[in-house]
């Protein structure tokens, strides 16, 4: 499906990037395989693991279409990999440990688009944070806006960078800065939808979010830089006033 809804279903390219990921990873690829919607394509880019992350690939290898393992510059290095090898018509980057929400996602995606004129520029929507076993903890603190736009993340990241679909025509012209080490996809997203005529709210829960991760563990160096990226786009005066009010709401919540 290339510019019009109708009949043709859209490609999907789901990309799982990987690093020493054989804890986690199992469980990633199989809600993707398990799918119920076919047309799609699975690629793992692993940045030369030294676990057994690529012995859990090969046991898969006949239900994963691309399978890349050399050393890279790091994760967001790895997601400009990914673009450049996918052909579906959206992307979906799903980390090692991080799960479509269910066997029929895929399909139910599609299925909220029917009645759309056109096809959307951006797929998104909810996120369920999960514990290490795959059980349901809450859905993720911010709330996805009814409408999205390129100014809705002027109050932070409020849909999970694994939950919003874009259109590989418009990725392929906007790569993952690699500036930035924990919060490239932050700026991604918001140059990604600076970009796109419509998005569209599956008003589904897309993803199951595995409830650690990179930007955990370097929570302050990511806050930085989420700082620095709303100033480049949304102006400094913006961004010191929506900070200001994200302090006082965490007050106000405790």
């Amino acid at each position: 499906m290339h510019d019009t809804l109708g009949q043709v279903l859209p490609k999907f390219s789901i990309i799982t990037v990987t690093y020493n990921a054989d804890k986690v990873l199992e469980d990633t690829i199989q809600s993707v395989i398990s799918q119920t919607y076919h047309s799609f394509e699975y690629l793992i880019i692993d940045g030369g693991s030294k676990d057994n992350t690529l012995h859990i690939v090969n046991q898969y290898k006949d239900r994963i279409h691309r399978i890349v393992s050399e050393p890279d510059q790091g994760l967001y290095d790895a997601m400009n990999k990914g673009i450049r090898l996918a052909t579906g018509d959206y992307l979906c980057f799903l980390n090692a440990g991080d799960k479509l929400h269910g066997m029929d996602t895929l399909q139910l995606m599609v299925h909220s688009m029917q009645k759309l004129k056109d096809l959307p520029d951006v797929l998104y929507g909810e996120t369920a944070i999960v514990d290490s076993n795959g059980h349901f903890l809450r859905m993720r603190r911010l709330s996805t806006p009814q409408e999205l736009t390129w100014k809705s993340f002027q109050k932070g990241m409020l849909v999970c960078h694994q939950a919003f679909f874009a259109k590989r025509e418009l990725a392929k012209e906007e790569n993952y800065n690699l500036s930035y080490k924990f919060s490239a996809d932050f700026d991604w997203c918001i140059r990604i939808m600076k970009k796109s005529r419509l998005l569209h709210n599956t008003q589904l829960t897309v993803i199951d979010y595995l409830n650690e991760g990179m930007t955990t563990q370097n929570h302050k160096a990511s806050l930085w830089e989420r700082f620095r990226i709303m100033a480049k786009h949304y102006g400094w005066a913006s961004t010191v006033f929506h900070h200001l009010w994200f302090v006082f709401r965490a007050i106000y919540k405790k």
